[in-house]
Parts: structure tokens; sequence; C-alpha cells
């Protein structure tokens, strides 16, 4: 592609244009591309098609439509030749599986578990074992052993941190 010889005048007249319309023409960039550094880049290449095509472009006072056509048309563009990672495919691949945890440390820890719950105070106990083994709500605990919702909720969160902080439940650090 031959670049086209400029005047001096068609040098001016685009440089004036620029000048006075680039601010207009910039907002117009950001909104086509949430980057504002896309946008300008946008722009450059919209205003260097427009510089490119000044002589063929017989109504300058239609200039904006023109720049902003090349804008829209430069951001399709760009748009199609973006890289495609997803690809349609007849059969979904399989997620490899996560290893299924050893039966034999499941029951330890279960075991200590219920050894960490034996230790807690009876009332703790009580509302820990209706909570989370029996799967009630904290009004049906409330209701059941005869105290607030409020006392279930108190005594149920100072019994999970003693079996937070139950040395048995503790991870092995190496």
């Amino acid at each position: 592609m031959t670049t086209p010889v400029r005047t001096g005048a068609t040098a001016t007249q685009f440089t004036s244009y620029v000048r006075a319309r680039g601010p207009v023409l910039l907002r117009t960039a950001r909104s086509l591309t949430p980057d504002p550094c896309d946008a300008e880049d946008l722009l450059q290449t919209a205003l260097t098609k427009t510089y490119l095509a000044w002589e063929r472009i017989q109504d300058h006072r239609a200039l904006d439509g023109y720049v902003r056509r090349a804008l829209i048309n430069t951001r399709t563009s760009q748009w199609r030749k973006r890289r495609v990672d997803e690809f349609a495919c007849a059969e979904l691949p399989e997620r490899e599986a996560a290893p299924a945890p050893d039966p034999a440390e499941q029951q330890v820890l279960r075991d200590a578990m219920w050894r960490a719950v034996l230790r807690l105070p009876d009332r703790q106990r009580a509302m820990v074992v209706l909570r989370y083994y029996e799967d009630l709500s904290e009004a049906r605990t409330a209701e059941v052993l005869g105290v607030s919702v409020g006392t279930v909720k108190s005594a149920v969160s100072r019994a999970l941190a003693k079996l937070r902080e139950d040395p048995e439940l503790l991870p092995v650090r190496d």
C-alpha cells in the first residue's frame, strides 16, 4: 500500500479537525472498549484510516460520522480476529476424579471428633448433637431443650471454638 502524498493544506486541515474533535471522538472510542488504552489505540487506527481517505471524503461536514464508522468497523475487525479458545465437541471431556479419601482415615477422624464432642460440657454437647448430628434448626434445638434461640447460638459457638482447639483434632504438622 502506497502512502498518498499530502499537501500542507490537507495536513493542516486534518490536524485542526483532530484538535477540535479529538475529545469527543475519544469518548466514542471509550464507549466501544472497556480499556482506556485500547480506546486510544482504536481512535488512532480510525484517525489513520480517515487521514488516508481525506482526499476522497467529499463532505467534510460529515467527518464525525466517517470517523465513528471507522471506529466501529475497526473494533468489529478486532473482535472478529480475537483468539477463541473454546471448541465445540460431540462429547464433553471427563474431569479427572479427585482421589477418594481413605475410609480408614475418615473413620479415625470421626472417632476423634466424637471423643472431642464427649469432652464438651453436657449442655454444649447436647446442643451440638441436636444441631449437627440430628440436623435440627436452632429454633427446634431451643424448643427441645427449653432454652432461647440466643442461648443455643452462643453455646454452640463456644462449643465449636473448643472443638477447633481440641489437640486431637488439630492437623498434624510435619
